[in-house]
């Protein structure tokens, strides 16, 4: 019996194919798994990040509406009042329409300055805009500009 040498194909052929099992390899399938499992990965990285991102957006809008709130109050003949309404108008222009919780406005002194202090507090974004019980507390301030110039106005 002649011995079983593979056959070598003549230039310019191949041979025939000798079945599904030769064309299978024991990968196939896998770059199916690999996309899916990659792709899952890239989805929940971008949504992380573009939610960290709306967390530093929204803190910032809080941040500037309380300072400007402040300032609005500091004003020779501002009152309180006018500061929470301005906070509340800034912020419902920049984020969803009452999503500020509380605002607070106070009078004091800080090394001898008359300062306006805004307190703002609203939830921490933890899925899109919803607040799972966390909240976020910003505070502005201002320097008082009736306690500067020595004029006693209403509170």
């Amino acid at each position: 019996m002649p011995s079983e040498r593979p056959r070598r194909p003549a230039p310019g052929r191949r041979l025939p194919r000798q079945g599904l099992r030769c064309r299978l390899r024991p990968e196939s399938g896998s770059a199916v798994v690999d996309f899916v499992l990659v792709g899952a990965l890239v989805v929940g990285v971008t949504a992380a990040v573009l939610q960290l991102a709306l967390g530093l957006y929204v803190r910032n809008v809080l941040v500037d509406a309380a300072g400007e709130g402040a300032r609005r109050a500091a004003l020779l003949g501002g009152t309180e009042a006018e500061a929470a309404a301005r906070v509340d108008a800034l912020a419902d222009a920049a984020l969803v329409d009452g999503y500020v919780e509380q605002v607070t406005v106070t009078r004091g002194e800080v090394g001898g300055v008359g300062v306006v202090t805004t307190t703002v507090v609203a939830p921490l974004p933890v899925v899109g805009f919803l607040g799972l019980g966390g909240t976020l507390t910003v505070t502005g301030r201002a320097v008082d500009e009736a306690a500067l110039v020595g004029v006693k106005e209403p509170r």
